[in-house]
């Protein structure tokens, strides 16, 4: 009876020791490396990102939302932007008005790279403030997927990791200037996302420099962010992702005598839509 009752005992431990060291083995040990095959499987994101403005003292002055569908998993590697909308607002409650579509982004196919830095990339884009919305939308989603793919090999588990590549100056196409002072990659965990199991990544850049030359307005300041991804383990394709960020600025705009100072607060959403 003795050894019956030990027995009894010590097995439920035993098994369940058992039964968390599988689950460390086989998903907290290392994220998969390198990014999704383009197999010709696509999937379809939705992103939304909302700009709120104020002052330096909190006064709300108005805001903006810009929506798009992103598509990528394409057999040649290229990415498509598609029912691209841009929505301003003067009242903090209102609801977003329907918004203008950008024509120039629908069926915007382009090879993601570092090349989507040049100016050649939007030499169809029209000029205006409002087409640097629309390319915010390529340079975030192009930043989304680098952290979520570019360095995974690399990360370890509620370990920092800086990226050391990403240091000192780079133009943003014909808009200005960009300088990140670092940014910090964090694999927190794992979770569940869309009926997938997946990878958490963490990231935050503070104390960024922007400088922003454009026909009417000019700007500088600094901007910080930071965000989060849900990496699906078993196909590697991001599931979701959420970015929060906020800009001080001073603005100038010609024909006017004074410079404005202006806090952006931008909070961004990728979802899946297939």
């Amino acid at each position: 009876m003795f050894t019956i009752l030990i027995s009894g005992f010590v097995s439920p431990e035993t098994g369940y020791g058992q039964k968390q060291k599988n689950v460390l083995n086989k998903y907290l040990k290392a994220l998969p490396a390198g990014s999704p095959a383009n197999d010709g499987n696509v999937q379809k994101y939705r992103m939304t990102a909302i700009y709120l403005n104020r002052d330096l003292y909190g006064r709300f002055s108005g805001k903006t939302k810009i929506t798009g569908d992103y598509t990528c998993g394409y057999k040649d590697g290229t990415a498509t932007w598609n029912n691209v909308f841009i929505s301003g607002s003067n009242s903090f409650s209102d609801p977003f008005p329907e918004g203008k579509r950008q024509e120039y982004m629908e069926n915007f196919r382009y090879m993601p790279s570092m090349k989507m830095l040049e100016t050649d990339a939007f030499k169809n884009f029209p000029a205006g403030t409002e087409t640097v919305l629309a390319r915010n939308l390529i340079w975030d989603m192009g930043m989304i997927e680098e952290f979520a793919w570019n360095y995974s090999d690399s990360l370890k588990l509620n370990k920092d990791y800086l990226l050391s590549d990403h240091e000192g100056e780079f133009v943003m196409a014909d808009v200005g200037t960009y300088e990140h002072a670092s940014i910090h990659l964090n694999w927190t965990g794992i979770s569940l996302m869309n009926n997938e199991i997946c990878g958490v990544i963490e990231y935050r850049a503070v104390d960024n420099k922007i400088v922003m030359e454009m026909e009417q307005i000019s700007t500088k300041g600094t901007e910080q962010y930071w965000g989060t991804t849900w990496v699906s383990l078993n196909t590697q394709r991001i599931e979701f992702a959420e970015l929060y960020g906020g800009t001080i600025q001073e603005i100038e705009i010609k024909g006017m005598p004074n410079k404005i100072l202006m806090k952006t607060i931008r909070e961004l959403r990728v979802e899946r839509i297939k």
